[in-house]
């Protein structure tokens, strides 16, 4: 089970500035289960930018779409046509399902709305890849939708390092570096000014174990026996 956390609204309204058509893509899954990315929270996101928007003589064209799950292409494929009609997607669904929808719509901006806090088990048989670390501090809108604390060999925040030839890894030549595949995807999306910015260390007193999570509605119910 994948918990997230909706990212402050002035982050999200200073992300969405340069767009005047944004699709706010919603995932069914985990994040509907812990109230922060399905269909409801959409809504309330998209109500709350379309209010905050006519305050401020703004105009900000949104449509909304969520789908069973961002983690899975052939859930993604039916976001092809709103996708067809933006200029950016705000993602609601954990770090992988964003980096995801952010690989098979490369051609424009993919950006988070929620910061993934941790991810728990599914017990069953099978093939996964990671993509997210859960770090609390999700930077996807300035890396192109490629995690660099996951994707880069050695969890660089600004890359690349001085061992990447010819677009592979220093650490594994079998796997190619995410900063090349971030300056790649920036460049496809026209955003590769971001590439000038430095970011800023994490914070780790934010990623202790174990974690839990309580949501704002439950926390009188739950904090006094966390």
């Amino acid at each position: 089970m994948i918990v997230a956390q909706r990212k402050p609204f002035a982050e999200i309204e200073a992300m969405l500035a340069p767009y005047k058509k944004v699709l706010i893509a919603g995932c069914g899954t985990c994040v509907a289960v812990c109230l922060t990315g399905g269909e409801k929270e959409v809504g309330l996101l998209a109500a709350e930018l379309s209010i905050a928007s006519q305050i401020k003589g703004r105009f900000l064209t949104l449509e909304e779409a969520t789908v069973e799950r961002q983690c899975d292409r052939e859930f993604l494929s039916e976001l092809k046509e709103p996708v067809g009609r933006t200029e950016a997607v705000l993602s609601l669904a954990c770090g992988a399902g964003i980096q995801f929808l952010a690989e098979m719509y490369d051609h424009l901006p993919v950006l988070p709305g929620v910061d993934t806090t941790f991810i728990g088990v599914n017990e069953a048989v099978g093939f996964w890849t990671e993509r997210c670390r859960a770090c609390h501090e999700c930077v996807l809108d300035q890396t192109g939708g490629i995690c660099p604390k996951t994707m880069c060999a050695k969890g660089l925040l600004n890359g690349p390092c001085g061992g990447t030839v010819h677009g592979q890894c220093e650490v594994d030549q079998e796997k190619p570096c995410a900063w090349t595949q971030i300056y790649q995807r920036l460049e496809k999306t026209g955003r590769l000014d971001l590439m000038r910015r430095t970011l800023e260390p994490g914070r780790h007193d934010r990623q202790t174990t174990p974690a839990y999570q309580t949501h704002a509605a439950y926390k009188r119910r739950f904090d006094a026996h966390a």
